[in-house]
């Protein structure tokens, strides 16, 4: 079972069919949605501020999730993947968004719906990715603008593949 711990009075809560892996910890002020998974390695530290999950997120395995003490919070909208090693300290990511491995998301930055934030890149402290793109690079800068049919082959189906994956290890 994965390490869930209280801490400065908070409880971490979890919505229906979520998989949290053996290995995960999902500490303090932390709530998901729905059909969330937490994979191996993953880290939801709330102990500073609260981190809120909407329904069918994907944590990946090492992936970071923090906050900068009474500045920010972490708030991920439904139908996000939040990809292998990626760290997200006190920033926003709306709907329908992929995080791509290794990719790091700063204080106070939003991530629009519909967008992905590529595999390494670096989105500084309050800066705002459009919806509906690709941002790459350190610092992240937007490559591209993604057709509806792009959005749905990149990030609809990769959330619904860790869906099929959660439901391996609860079966």
């Amino acid at each position: 079972m994965a390490l869930i711990r209280p801490l400065g009075g908070f409880t971490p809560q979890f919505g229906k069919n979520c998989f949290l892996a053996e290995t995960a910890a999902i500490i303090g002020d932390v709530t998901t949605g729905d059909d969330c998974s937490i994979w191996y390695g993953a880290v939801l530290r709330g102990d500073v501020n609260p981190i809120r999950l909407g329904n069918r997120v994907n944590i990946q395995d090492g992936a970071v999730l923090h906050t900068l003490h009474r500045k920010s919070v972490v708030e991920i909208g439904d139908n996000v993947s939040v990809g292998h090693n990626a760290t997200v300290h006190g920033a926003r990511v709306e709907h329908d968004c992929l995080i791509g491995m290794g990719a790091t998301l700063l204080d106070n930055a939003v991530v629009h719906s519909g967008t992905i934030v590529a595999a390494g890149a670096l989105v500084l402290s309050n800066q705002e990715c459009e919806p509906g793109c690709v941002y790459a690079g350190v610092p992240a800068k937007k490559v591209k603008t993604l057709t509806p049919e792009e959005q749905h082959r990149m990030i609809t189906l990769n959330a619904e593949h860790y869906l099929t994956y959660s439901s391996w290890y609860t079966e």
